[in-house]
């Protein structure tokens, strides 16, 4: 019979604020990114493997969701407080919205790889089953 070791060697907490600052989940010494949204296939600092990492689109909703979120209440309330020409508010809300997309991206993919190598998911930490 195989269990899962139950150990909080990976802490869920520690994990994502390493990965919101795109760095290593295991170490938090060496960057996680290559490149803009390249996850690195292994930590140069440690060691820890990210081949088995499957970030996929779920970064890209996370980022939606919370642009989406963010900016809604900020039209809104900019639309009422000062009526501004309906262009100038597309080309300053848009830009708004493409920036923040943008800050917030590699952040995301960051804290999805770690909370899915916290949580040992689609193979991180495979090799850490016992038989009992």
């Amino acid at each position: 019979m195989e269990t899962f070791v139950e150990e909080d060697d990976r802490p869920l907490g520690r994990s994502i604020a390493r990965g919101l600052m795109c760095r290593c989940p295991a170490c938090g010494e060496g960057r996680l990114l290559s490149g803009y949204l390249t996850v690195r296939p292994a930590c140069p600092a440690c060691g820890e493997d990210f081949t088995a990492q499957r970030a996929d689109d779920g970064p890209a909703y996370l980022t939606i969701l919370i642009v989406g979120h963010l900016m809604a209440p900020a039209i809104l309330w900019a639309f009422i407080a000062f009526r501004p020409q309906p262009l100038v508010m597309i080309a300053i809300f848009a830009t708004g919205c493409v920036a923040l997309s943008l800050a917030l991206l590699p952040r995301m993919k960051g804290m999805m790889v770690a909370i899915q190598w916290s949580r040992r998911m689609h193979g991180f930490g495979e090799g850490e089953l016992r038989h009992d």
